[in-house]
C-alpha cells in the first residue's frame, strides 16, 4: 500500500513542480505590487479579483469534475466524446458571457461598486474568465492522461507570461492596475491558443445521446457549491472593505497571500488526489489507501503549518536586492497568517472527504456544506472584523473552512465508509497544537539569533514526539528507503 502513496507523493511532486515554479513566480508579483502600487490601489485590483472568483463559477457550472468523473469511467460514449459534450458547452457560455460582460461593463461597475472610470477594468475581466474556461477541460484531459509533465509546462508558461508583462506593462508603459489585468488577458489567452492542439485532438461533433444531460446534473450542483465555497475564500475581501477602507484591505490581501505556503501544498495534493482516487476506487483496499493517505496529509500540512508560522515573521523583514520583503506598512497583518494557513489545512481535509460524494455521485450535498460555511463565514466577518480587525477575517475563513470539512466528511460517510486513523490523527494534532501554543507564549523577535534557535528547537521536538508516538508505522518507513534508495539507484545508472 505504501507503493502506491508513494507513488501519489510522486504524482503530487510532478503537479507541484508547475504548482511550486508557478505560484512562486506569482508570489514575487506581491512584493513588486507591494512596493510599486498603493495600498489603496492594491485594494481595487483585490477586490475585482475577489469578484472575478465568483464569476469563474457561473463560466465552468461543474463542468470540470464532470469531465473527470465520467471519462474515468465512460458510462456514456468514448473518451472524445466525453471531452467534447463539456468543452463545447463551455466553449459556447464562455464567450457568451464575455460579450454581454464586455458590453455592460459600465453597468456593472456601479453594481460591484467600482468607479465607472474603471469600467476597462471590468472589460478586461471578463476576457480573462472565457479563456480561463476554455482551457479547464484540456489542463483536466492532460491531469486523466497523467500527462503531468506537459501539464506543468503549460502551467508554468501562463504564469511566466503574466508575469512579465507585469513588469513591462507596469513598470515600462505606466499602466497599474490597468496592467495586472490586460498581462492576464494576454497570458490566458496565450495559453488557450497553445492548449488548441489538445483541444483538436480530442474534439469530435459525434456526441451521443442523454450524455450532456448526465453531465449537468452531475456538474450544476458545482454552482452553488462553487460560489458557496468562494465566498469562503473571497467573501472577507469586500466585507473588509466596506467595514474598514482600501488600505486596510490591501495591507489584509497582502498578507493573507502569504498562505501560499500552505495552498501550494493543497493545490498540488489536490491535482494528483482527484485522478488517483478515480483510478484506485475499484481496488479491494481503497478505503485503507484514502485512510492512510489522509494521515500522511494532515503529517505533511503539519510541518509546513508549524515551520511557515514560526518564520513568516522573519521572511517579510528580510532584504532583498536593497529592499525589504514587505515594507514596514504591512508588517502589522503578519500576525493573520497561521490562521490563514490552517484554513488551508482544512481546505486540504475537505478535498480528501469529498471521495464519497464524489464516487456515489451524491453532489447534490455540495451546496448545503459549503453553504452552511459560506453563511458562518459572512456572519463571523461582520461580528469579529469590528472588534478584532482583519484578525477577524482570518479566523472566520477559518472556522468556515471547519464546518465544510466536518460536513462533507459526514455526507461521504454516509455513503462511502472510510475508517481513518483517528487516533493517530489526534495525536499528530495535539502535539502540533502544543508547539504551536508554546511559540505563541514565547513571543519571540523576528530576526533575532536567540529566536530563531528557539523556533529550531520547537520543530526538532515537535519532530521527536511524531517519531515516538507511532504515528508513522515503521513498516511504512522500511518501504519508503528501499523505495528511494531504488529510485537513487536507477537515476544513477
Amino acid at each position: 500500500m505504501i507503493e502506491k502513496i508513494f507513488r501519489l507523493g510522486k504524482e503530487t511532486a510532478v503537479y507541484g513542480l508547475s504548482t511550486v515554479v508557478g505560484r512562486l513566480l506569482n508570489f514575487l508579483i506581491v512584493p513588486f505590487y507591494a512596493n510599486v502600487l498603493l495600498p489603496a490601489e492594491n485594494g481595487i485590483i483585490s477586490n475585482l479579483y475577489a469578484y472575478i472568483a465568483f464569476v469563474t463559477v457561473l463560466f465552468t457550472y461543474g463542468m470540470e469534475p464532470a469531465y473527470m468523473r465520467f471519462v474515468s469511467s465512460l458510462e456514456k460514449g468514448d473518451k472524445k466524446q466525453n471531452f467534447s459534450v463539456p468543452f463545447l458547452s463551455l466553449l459556447v457560455t464562455s464567450v457568451v458571457f464575455a460579450i454581454i460582460i464586455h458590453v455592460n461593463a459600465g453597468a456593472i461597475c456601479g453594481w460591484i461598486g467600482v468607479d465607472r472610470s474603471s469600467f476597462h477594468l471590468v472589460q478586461y475581466s471578463g476576457w480573462i474568465l472565457c479563456f480561463d474556461a476554455l482551457s479547464i477541460i484540456p489542463f483536466a484531459s492532460l491531469r486523466m492522461e497523467q500527462k503531468a509533465k506537459k501539464f506543468a509546462s503549460l502551467k508554468v508558461m501562463n504564469i511566466s507570461i503574466n508575469l512579465v508583462l507585469n513588469l513591462v506593462l507596469i513598470l515600462g508603459v505606466g499602466m497599474h492596475a490597468e496592467g495586472v489585468f490586460l498581462a492576464n488577458v494576454i497570458a490566458s489567452a496565450a495559453t488557450f491558443a497553445i492548449m488548441f492542439g489538445v483541444v483538436f485532438n480530442n474534439f469530435t461533433f459525434q456526441l451521443p445521446h442523454g450524455l450532456y444531460k448526465d453531465i449537468l446534473k452531475f456538474g450544476l450542483p458545482y454552482i452553488p457549491a462553487g460560489l458557496a465555497g468562494i465566498a469562503m475564500q473571497v467573501i472577507d475581501r469586500p466585507i473588509v472593505k466596506a467595514l474598514t477602507n482600501d488600505a486596510t484591505l490591501g495591507i489584509y490581501q497582502i498578507n493573507y497571500r502569504l498562505g501560499i505556503f500552505m495552498m501550494l501544498i493543497v493545490g498540488m495534493f489536490d491535482y494528483a488526489w482527484r485522478p488517483f482516487f478515480l483510478h484506485h476506487a475499484k481496488e479491494p483496499d481503497a478505503k485503507k489507501l484514502f485512510a492512510k493517505v489522509f494521515t500522511y496529509y494532515v503529517l505533511g500540512a503539519m510541518c509546513i503549518f508549524l515551520s511557515v508560522s514560526f518564520f513568516i515573521g522573519d521572511i517579510v523583514r528580510m532584504h532583498f536586492f536593497g529592499k525589504q520583503f514587505f515594507p514596514p506598512v504591512y508588517w502589522s497583518g503578519v500576525s493573520i497568517v497561521p490562521w490563514v494557513l490552517l484554513a488551508y489545512v482544512f481546505t486540504g481535509a475537505y478535498t480528501v472527504f469529498v471521495v464519497g460524494v464524489y464516487l456515489e455521485k451524491k453532489t447534490k450535498y455540495l451546496p448545503f456544506v459549503t453553504g452552511a460555511g459560506a453563511v458562518l463565514n459572512i456572519i463571523a466577518n461582520f461580528l469579529l472584523i469590528p472588534r478584532i480587525g482583519i484578525m477577524g477575517g482570518a479566523l472566520s475563513t477559518l472556522l468556515s473552512y471547519i464546518v465544510m470539512a466536518s460536513g462533507i466528511y459526514i455526507a461521504s460517510q454516509k455513503y462511502y465508509y472510510v475508517k481513518y486513523e483517528w487516533g493517530r490523527i489526534f495525536r499528530l494534532v495535539s502535539v502540533s497544537a502544543i508547539v504551536f501554543l508554546c511559540w505563541l507564549v514565547l513571543g519571540l523577535q523576528p530576526l533575532t539569533a536567540v529566536g530563531t534557535g528557539i523556533k529550531f528547537m520547537l520543530l526538532l521536538g515537535f519532530a521527536i514526539a511524531v517519531a515516538k508516538l507511532n504515528i508513522i508505522d515503521k513498516e511504512d518507513i522500511v518501504t519508503a528507503k528501499a523505495l528511494v534508495q531504488k529510485m537513487v539507484a536507477r537515476s544513477a545508472s
